[in-house]
């Protein structure tokens, strides 16, 4: 049971393990479009990377909004303001809304111009040009999506993650196995059906969340009854935070997107092996998140109900569980590589040329941990302006040595994907450093 102020590891996994279960759902669309274009070709193989990359920095813009609303949520949930989670939902959902389609249509105008600019082989150019202008109109979904998910991971109801990643997995391989490979009638679709599949799977998971909002939430404490009417000061009240975790995530992931427009440069092998690499790293990385959003979680709540001195031994504890589970990980990849790059493709020269990068990826998780949990921490605090600095530190950092060892020295492509231990060295240090100041105490949101 949770005392006064604390979580124990048990109260810790429960809410961590349903987050965890949805994101390795929710990975499991990425390692589906990997594992069916693994079996298409390099090229399609390779575009995915750059195409579902350039999709997440735009899909991060929304995504990284409702995360700066989770904080917000849990901190009214911790203060036991619960009809307040409800405004903050309601009022970032009609935010989103505007935003996507504002996206979409700026996309759809600048989208092709960027790709040619950025990329320079033309068959992956086509073939990433295709999935991205598939993949946009299910960011409509998927900014909702990202809302229902803010209000049920900050008042620490988080097992209809878990029912709804599962729906929305299955629905993801069905019309991605239908559409990519042509089945019942339908013609084969390749990348295109890829992000077909992808957004109608986006539909299901946003037609789920409203059904069970409807019948398995008390909708009526959470202010969610009927629709609140759009308040313009109650955004505003929330732009001081979710701006910057707005920005924050959309500037991570883009420096993502370059390190990919690099490996591109060294050629579709090199760029192939690095989609591998990305789709096996989210394995790990899935997990990570999931204790690095509890702990952002857990420790907006914690404050709220006025317990601020309990936060570093939270983190503490969220730091056992989440080295204990990830090292777990980290040696099974590193002792079975051949066998995890086969679930995405059966190219046998491609499977064993992606070994080397595989493990020196995996063995950046060992910083990446603590890197993450003391950084998702400083957001948690409400300190998201400060977050946001400290991830330019250690972004600037990263992208100065990804222009000089892969824009420059133009490695090889494992010795190029040391540029993780860089970057999550950095945060690492860098949020560590805030969180001990103490400079985080007393903050109000």
């Amino acid at each position: 049971m949770k005392a006064t102020g604390t979580y124990s590891y048990r109260n810790i996994w429960k809410v961590a393990y349903p987050i965890l279960i949805s994101l390795v759902m929710e990975q499991m669309i990425g390692l589906t479009d990997t594992a069916f274009l693994g079996r298409v070709g390099e090229v399609e193989l390779g575009a995915s990377a750059i195409a579902i990359v350039y999709y997440m920095v735009l899909f991060m813009i929304g995504f990284g909004f409702s995360i700066g609303a989770q904080i917000i949520i849990g901190r009214r949930n911790g203060e036991g303001r619960f009809k307040d989670t409800g405004k903050v939902f309601w009022n970032g959902l009609y935010f989103v809304l505007g935003l996507s389609g504002i996206i979409i249509l700026l996309s759809e105008l600048f989208t092709p111009w960027m790709m040619k600019f950025m990329v320079s082989s033309t068959a992956i150019y086509d073939a990433a040009l295709s999935y991205v202008r598939w993949r946009l109109p299910g960011m409509v979904f998927a900014f909702c999506t990202a809302m229902f998910r803010a209000f049920y991971v900050g008042t620490t109801q988080t097992k209809t993650l878990t029912l709804n990643s599962i729906v929305m997995v299955l629905s993801n391989v069905v019309f991605n196995y239908i559409l990519i490979f042509g089945k019942f009638g339908i013609p084969a679709l390749g990348i295109t059906g890829a992000a077909i599949g992808s957004s109608l799977a986006e539909l299901v998971s946003l037609i789920f969340f409203i059904i069970y909002t409807r019948v398995g939430c008390d909708r009526r404490k959470y202010g969610l009854d009927k629709a609140a009417r759009f308040e313009k000061d109650e955004l505003k009240s929330m732009m001081p935070v979710c701006t910057w975790t707005m920005i924050q995530h959309t500037i991570s992931i883009s420096t993502w997107l370059i390190f990919f427009l690099y490996i591109e440069h060294l050629g579709e092998r090199a760029l192939a092996i690095s989609n591998i690499t990305r789709s096996v790293s989210g394995l790990i990385w899935v997990v990570l998140q999931a204790f690095s959003s509890t702990c952002s979680t857990l420790v907006s709540n914690i404050i709220g109900e006025g317990h601020q001195d309990k936060v570093p031994s939270l983190i503490k504890r969220i730091l056992k569980l989440s080295y204990g589970i990830v090292s777990v990980m980290i040696i099974l990849f590193c002792l079975f590589p051949e066998a995890i790059a086969r679930i995405y493709t059966d190219i046998p020269d491609l499977i064993t040329a992606s070994v080397p990068a595989m493990v020196v990826m995996c063995s950046s998780y060992f910083l990446a941990v603590g890197g993450q949990v003391f950084f998702l921490a400083v957001s948690g605090t409400g300190s998201t302006k400060t977050a946001f600095r400290l991830e330019l530190i250690a972004l600037a950092v990263y992208m100065i040595y990804c222009t000089v060892i892969i824009g420059i020295m133009k490695l090889d492509v494992a010795i190029c994907w040391t540029a993780e231990h860089v970057y999550s060295g950095a945060l690492l240090i860098c949020s560590w450093w805030y969180i001990r100041s103490g400079r985080w105490k007393n903050r109000s949101i």
